[in-house]
């Protein structure tokens, strides 16, 4: 697969969750270098978001896939999506970064408290799991053009301008069609509310 290959990629739920089972079960590289492929640039986007410096983010990113790889047998579809697990685990390595940094700032006379991060409760895995489902309800609903210009930007991270050519329609119906897709969604959301 190309690099443009690898953003036009919109892998199934399903489809992940196979790639870690093989991961877990075979020890799959394959299947490991196709997640990478696909979480790597989404978890930057994260932590960049979480104000992690570029450096920051890609040694987060190994750290979160390292684990990924370590801890794959340990997945449990009925506790969580896929993506859930693995944006769990970075938003972990984030945290576990930032108390060691604020651990080495403290002087040293002061004693450190220790907190754990604590494992998402049941009721937390719960909630992202209904919000990831009600997300994908909510888009189904949606207009197919509306839909994949969604999928394009938030799935795929591609640019409106990369979206504007990939679909071979002006910039401005990338975004009209992403305003009203996102009004809709809102909506959408608050009538499951």
């Amino acid at each position: 697969m190309s690099g443009s290959d690898d953003r036009a990629w919109m892998p199934t739920a399903s489809d992940l969750a196979e790639l870690l089972g093989l991961v877990a079960v075979h020890q799959d590289r394959q299947a490991f270098a196709a997640l990478f492929r696909f979480y790597a640039p989404r978890l930057k986007s994260f932590l960049l978001r979480q104000g992690f410096s570029d450096s920051e983010c890609e040694d987060l990113i190994q750290e979160a896939m390292l684990n990924v790889w370590r801890r794959a047998a340990s997945f449990d579809i009925a506790k969580a999506g896929v993506s859930t697990w693995i944006f769990t685990i970075a938003r972990n390595a984030g945290i576990d970064r930032r108390r060691r940094e604020a651990r080495a700032l403290q002087p040293a006379y002061e004693d450190p408290v220790e907190e754990s991060d604590p494992a998402p409760s049941a009721e937390g895995e719960l909630i992202s799991r209904q919000s990831e489902q009600q997300v994908r309800a909510a888009l189904e609903r949606l207009p197919p053009d509306q839909a994949t210009v969604i999928r394009l930007s938030y799935y795929s991270d591609n640019p409106q301008s990369e979206i504007s050519k990939a679909l071979g329609i002006p910039l401005g119906t990338v975004k009209s069609r992403m305003r009203l897709a996102l009004q809709r969604l809102r909506q959408l959301m608050e009538e499951r509310e």
